[in-house]
């Protein structure tokens, strides 16, 4: 059972343990925001400027570029905070024997998986400033409303953390998280919206691509880049609070069952 009263703000010192460990290692982690859309940008703008000359979204035309950089954002929001708390977690857990250890501190199970969570979205929050910074430069990106990326950064990193420490309490083996890739995370990165926009696909598979947390923050992230989207912001920010909100209770679930009952 999740008891909320062992949630304190103990939590943070997991956080900067999890800082501390990661300062060691940053300019490698780095690199892949800073050039990442640089790569995308110059192999979509050549790539496809001759065969997609404009996309027609949230009453814009824009060039096919325009359309996906923001998507970029979005998309590193979602593989920093999953694969944070999937592989990185799960190496924790299993193999150095992090959690046990601190499990024997007054820490409760529940701040550790808050911690890390959080501590997913603040990567996530990093990767996406860099980018924001990096595509800003290049003329993708509106401010001063492009700076509010950051705060839903933070938002869908949380979100998509979550979900990962669900997957990472159900995962038998760090060999078996191909699964939820393949069957969650892949097609969320393919249909919602990142590369074409969602009113294109049949009319029976877009409430499907609006249940992923991916499109929510794609068009968030939009909205403020571009001063348009689809969906109402609000709707958005909602959905990702709740997402978040559900898949922590439940990653906290299935993580006492695993290293506690």
């Amino acid at each position: 059972m999740i008891n909320s009263s062992t949630i304190s703000w103990r939590f943070l010192k997991v956080w900067r343990r999890n800082l501390v460990t990661y300062q060691k290692i940053w300019k490698v982690n780095f690199i892949t925001p800073l050039l990442e859309p640089l790569l995308y940008i110059l192999a979509f703008g050549l790539g496809f400027s001759g065969l997609v000359e404009k996309v027609d979204y949230a009453g814009q035309s824009l060039t096919y570029t325009q359309f996906i950089a923001p998507a970029l954002i979005a998309t590193a929001v979602m593989w920093n905070a999953f694969f944070e708390t999937t592989y990185a977690s799960f190496v924790r857990m299993y193999y150095q024997k992090t959690f046990d250890g601190m499990l024997a501190t007054p820490l409760s199970l529940e701040e550790i998986i808050l911690a890390e969570v959080v501590w997913s979205a603040t990567k996530a929050f990093g990767a996406a400033a860099i980018m924001m910074t990096v595509l800003g430069l290049l003329g993708f990106i509106d401010f001063p409303s492009g700076l509010l990326i950051l705060p839903i950064a933070f938002l869908g990193g949380l979100a998509m953390g979550a979900i990962g420490m669900f997957f990472t309490g159900i995962t038998p083996s760090i060999d078996m998280f191909n699964l939820p890739i393949f069957l969650f995370i892949t097609p969320m990165f393919l249909f919602s919206g990142t590369f074409f926009p969602v009113s294109n696909l049949p009319t029976w598979a877009q409430p499907m691509a609006l249940a992923f947390p991916l499109y929510h923050l794609v068009e968030l992230i939009r909205r403020f880049s571009l001063g348009g989207s689809q969906t109402h912001p609000g709707i958005c920010i909602v959905y990702l609070l709740l997402f978040a909100m559900v898949f922590l209770l439940l990653a906290m679930r299935t993580m006492h069952k695993r290293l506690i009952n």
